[in-house]
């Protein structure tokens, strides 16, 4: 019954200029209003009267505070996730080590976007907290999880791909909660609690190649554990002999 009734409570977004502005306006306005007085208080009328618009002007774009809500998310989620994109752009073709080594740019960048994502904190809590909205950052984590899951398998062949996903299903929510943990806490650093969960990732992700010799591609022996890692999470160089450029 949630699911029918999400579905008629959101809506398309609107594909003139105009249109999509204004609900662009909204979804800022909602993100202040969620700031201020939550998501029990936060209603369709506060947020149109702080727009300037009437309640059936926003029912043209929502369904119900919601539906709002969800557009927020969906929004923060997106912008998040153009983060990761142009990240593997740069990263992901020279190979695990490279991504492993870069991992903390990513984190800085997320939180970066968050930070400038007005009601970040309160939108996070909501698609904690509300039932109707989990679906939303529970989606968005996976599909976090499927392009990373995607970038690592092509440097290990014969690797389980299942594991693979549930090892980066777990570095992933690692890097969000720590985020959402530093809008909180003041007794650590942003920064240095950025840094040392970057540690973490980055070894969780030179450990990859465990998976693959558990699943029986195995690494060559006699050779460092950094140069077995430097060696199997890097890319295979081109057949005519030339590196990588």
């Amino acid at each position: 019954m949630i699911a029918a009734g999400r579905a008629l409570a959101v809506k398309r977004p609107p594909q003139q200029d105009r249109a999509h502005q204004t609900r662009g306006r909204l979804l800022d306005v909602a993100g202040e209003l969620l700031a201020e007085v939550g998501i029990e208080r936060i209603s369709t009328n506060m947020i149109a009267a702080r727009a300037g618009l009437t309640p059936p002007a926003l029912y043209r774009y929502f369904g119900d505070k919601y539906a709002v809500i969800e557009a927020l998310g969906r929004r923060l989620m997106d912008r998040q996730n153009a983060v990761l994109e142009a990240w593997l752009v740069r990263h992901a073709s020279v190979g695990i080590a490279a991504m492993a080594d870069h991992i903390g740019n990513l984190l800085t960048q997320n939180a970066a976007v968050t930070r400038a994502e007005p009601g970040a904190v309160w939108i996070l809590r909501a698609l904690h907290a509300s039932p109707q909205l989990v679906h939303v950052r529970l989606e968005s984590h996976r599909h976090v999880t499927d392009r990373l899951t995607d970038a690592c398998a092509l440097y290990l062949a014969g690797i389980d791909r299942e594991k693979l996903w549930s090892r980066l299903r777990l570095a992933v929510e690692l890097g969000f909660a720590t985020d959402e943990m530093l809008y909180e806490e003041d007794r650590i650093s942003a920064e240095a609690a950025l840094a040392d969960v970057a540690a973490m990732l980055r070894f969780t992700m030179l450990d990859l190649a465990s998976l693959r010799s558990a699943c029986g591609g195995g690494v060559r022996e006699g050779m460092s554990r950094s140069k077995r890692q430097e060696t199997s999470l890097s890319p295979t160089p081109p057949a005519s002999g030339r590196g990588v450029e």
